[in-house]
This record gives structure tokens, sequence and C-alpha cells, in this order.
């Protein structure tokens, strides 16, 4: 498992079914599910974590493709950045799959999942905001069955997976409309978030929804924003805005995110360039689904 924690997990257990998956968590409570084991190993590597025990979810076959239903696609949580990267499913839900594409370097696509992202629920995690803009809702299991509960949810921590509970599936609304998915790093090439942004248009509703993911603890939705740039869209129209409404955009997305302190007292410079970057995403992600 590692070779520098302090202490090994007691127990593993490989459950066939997300069934078997629950029935173990519940007869050990202090075991903790693991799937690509990306976030959990570094924690445990670091001394942070040291589990009783890990039911592993690699050999749970039901929570690693997807499938459409009602007017939305349900994805297993244990699909890998790799396979959610792919054209096949780019063409689905694009923002993800651009947000798959920029999780990190191939070693870490291949074994993080999608529902190990929504569990650490790390500020840099690069599906959540495109979650959060997509509104999806989780599908756990546990003992007493399965409940559906949005992620934003479980991301504010208004609900938490009870003992013996896991995120099964993760349903998706397919808008057929475009959407984006762009983010900032402090180097070159895959990194860490600074700051990212998910934009999707909703033409059915005539709504634009908006996350920004990385600047604080869960993503964060400008609703006013949204609602502000979505009434000056002609819908039934070319969708086309000029420059000057397009740069507003990001500068009510970025100010309303990261607002001026009170008192008056000016923000720090790392913070004011934050900021702007928060706008540049925002403009640019509209700018794109505009486009």
């Amino acid at each position: 498992m590692t070779t520098h924690a302090p202490q090994a997990a007691q127990s593993v257990t490989l459950p066939a079914t997300l069934d078997a998956a629950v029935a173990a968590l519940t007869a050990m409570p202090a075991a903790v599910p693991v799937a690509g084991g990306t976030d959990l190993m570094a924690a445990v590597n670091r001394g942070q974590l040291r589990p009783a025990g890990l039911v592993g979810l690699g050999r749970v076959n039901e929570i690693r493709g997807w499938q459409y239903q009602d007017g939305h696609a349900l994805l297993g949580a244990g699909l890998t950045h790799a396979r959610m990267g792919r054209p096949d499913f780019a063409a689905l839900i694009p923002a993800l799959a651009a947000a798959a594409r920029a999780a990190g370097p191939p070693q870490i696509r291949n074994a993080g999942t999608l529902g190990g992202n929504i569990v650490s629920a790390a500020p840099t995690g690069d599906s959540l905001p495109v979650l959060a803009a997509l509104e999806a809702e989780l599908v756990v299991a546990g003992p007493g069955g399965t409940r559906e509960i949005p992620v934003s949810y479980l991301l504010a921590g208004r609900e938490l997976l009870a003992p013996g509970e896991l995120v099964g599936f993760v349903r998706v609304p397919l808008l057929h409309a475009p959407q984006v998915f762009l983010k900032a790093t402090g180097r070159t090439g895959p990194g860490r978030a600074t700051a990212s942004v998910a934009l999707v248009l909703d033409p059915a509703r005539r709504g634009v929804r908006c996350a920004v993911g990385a600047i604080a603890p869960m993503p964060l939705r400008p609703l006013e924003a949204e609602r502000w740039i979505a009434s000056l869209i002609d819908w039934d129209g070319d969708r086309g805005l000029a420059p000057e409404a397009l740069t507003a955009f990001g500068e009510y997305v970025a100010a309303a995110c990261i607002p001026d302190p009170q008192g008056g007292e000016q923000l720090p410079p790392a913070v004011l360039h934050l900021r702007r970057t928060v706008a540049a995403l925002a403009r640019r992600a509209l700018g794109r689904a505009l486009s």
C-alpha cells in the first residue's frame, strides 16, 4: 500500500458489487472506501490518515461506466479522469471532459475517479465547479437503499454521508448546449488550479450557469451575474454579445466571488491578481460558449 505510512491498514476488502461494498462499510464503520487512491494514499503517506481498513472499489464494474436516463447521464462514481477525457464522453458533457483532461499528469488521470474528486472535496478539484454549474445530483448508496442529494449540498456540508454510505453515481442533465471549463495554474502544463471557471448555457431555460473553483472551500455560483448576462443574450438569434458585455460579466463574476473588503480597504496585491484572473477566465469562458 505504501512504504512511508507509520501504520498500515488492518484489512482490505475487495467487493464486486455496490451492495457488497455498502455491506462491507456497514460491517466495519472505521473502514475507508478507496478507488484510485490519488488523494487517500497521499494523506496516508503524509501521516494524516491511518485507516483501520480499506474497501477497494476497483472491482465494482457497475460504477465504472455511464448510461442515459430521462434526459440525464448517470455517471458511475468509478469513472476515471482518463475515461472522461475521451472524445465519446466529451461529446456528451464537454466541460466535464475538459476538466478531466486538466486534472493532472497521466498517472493521476488514469487512477483518479469522479467519485473520489467529489468526496475528497478539495477546493482545487477540477470536476467540482463543472458539477456545480451543471447542478448535478449524487446518487448515494447506503444500508437503507439509495438517496439523491445535490452535489452542492455535499460540498457545502449541508448533507453528509452517513456510516456505510458511499457515492455510487452522479446524475448530470444533458443540456445539448455549449459548455466550457477553464483553469489557471501557477505553472505551465498540468497543475493544481489557482482559479477555475465552468460555464454552461441552458437554452431551454434561457439561462447561463457559472461556477468558480479553487478560490474558496467549495465552488461559488455568482447567481446575480448569471441572471444579468442571461437577460442580455438573444436566445432566439445568434446569441452574440458585445466585447464590453463579456468584460462586464467577467468583472461581475470576480467581484461577486472576491468582494472588496469593508471599510474602504484595498485588496492585497495577491488577492487582486486572483480577482483579475477570475474575471479573465469568466470572460473567456462566456465568449467561447457564445461563439
